[in-house]
């Protein structure tokens, strides 16, 4: 509660200086430094930050078997990344809405003086921050890789770009579910069961079977909305535009969508 009065009064005073754009990036500014606090503060990133790596260094070594593969690249370590986040980035998200509702500190978080967007905005960057942070603890397998051999650097620096924006794409979904649900257990639940299908349309097993129910037309179609789909070419060391659009995209709408249904707790 203390944070949130200091949010406020940190954008009460630079509502002073001016424009409703001002007030919007106190806003986003104001509610990024408190989520981080609140994450960064007590153990929860801690944490996460911990169990991911740990969970991603088991993965790549034991079941993608890194080192039989005799090759100077980090295709092992990616290919779990999809599936770690589909578990761990609603774990770290599912509080962001639902808490506040939880607490009764939401009626006054809206009555800040800014656009209900700015403060989704806020939260979802500082989700993202934090899963951004987890990727980037993962360099030793870089420098691992470049000490076995020599890998195709860009190629790794784009799959850790597209990774990062992946990511982006699972908090937003997140994101919008605490907003929706209202408690943490069930947003959890919703993200991961709604993340699994926009993952696993991706997978030649579910396309080949919706094409055989639906057609290829539809089989297709459903693969282009999945994350792995988009995320592959990057694996490669490819980089698709489309695949930036449809990450930008999907983080927009389900920015969007977070901002309706908290918009809509206000007006209720």
């Amino acid at each position: 509660m203390n944070d949130l009065s200091s949010t406020s009064s940190d954008i009460h005073s630079r509502m002073s200086s001016g424009s409703r754009r001002r007030a919007a990036i106190a806003a986003i500014t104001s509610v990024f430094a408190r989520e981080l606090r609140a994450y960064f503060f007590t153990p929860l990133a801690y944490v996460f930050i911990a169990v991911f790596l740990l969970s991603l260094g088991a993965f790549t070594f034991e079941i993608g078997r890194f080192f039989d593969t005799n090759r100077a690249d980090l295709a092992p370590f990616f290919f779990f990344h999809p599936w770690l986040y589909l578990v761990f980035l609603p774990a770290v998200t599912m509080r962001l809405w639902a808490e506040e509702i939880r607490s009764g500190t939401l009626e006054l978080l809206l009555t800040l003086p800014a656009p209900v967007w700015a403060l989704t905005v806020g939260k979802f960057l500082a989700a993202w921050t934090v899963a951004g942070v987890a990727l980037v603890l993962t360099f030793p397998m870089w420098i691992s890789v470049n000490y076995l051999g020599s890998p195709d650097n860009t190629a790794i620096l784009l799959a850790y770009l597209m990774s990062f924006m992946m990511a982006g794409g699972y908090v937003a979904l997140s994101s919008a579910l605490s907003a929706l649900a209202g408690n943490q257990v069930v947003a959890f639940v919703l993200a991961v069961t709604i993340g699994f299908i926009f993952t696993v349309m991706g997978l030649p097993l579910v396309a080949s079977g919706l094409s055989d129910l639906l057609g290829a037309g539809v089989a297709e179609g459903a693969r282009s909305f999945s994350f792995l789909t988009h995320f592959e070419a990057a694996q490669r060391g490819v980089l698709e535009i489309r695949a930036l659009f449809f990450y930008a995209g999907f983080i927009v709408l389900w920015l969007t969508l977070n901002t309706l249904w908290i918009s809509s707790r206000r007006a209720g």
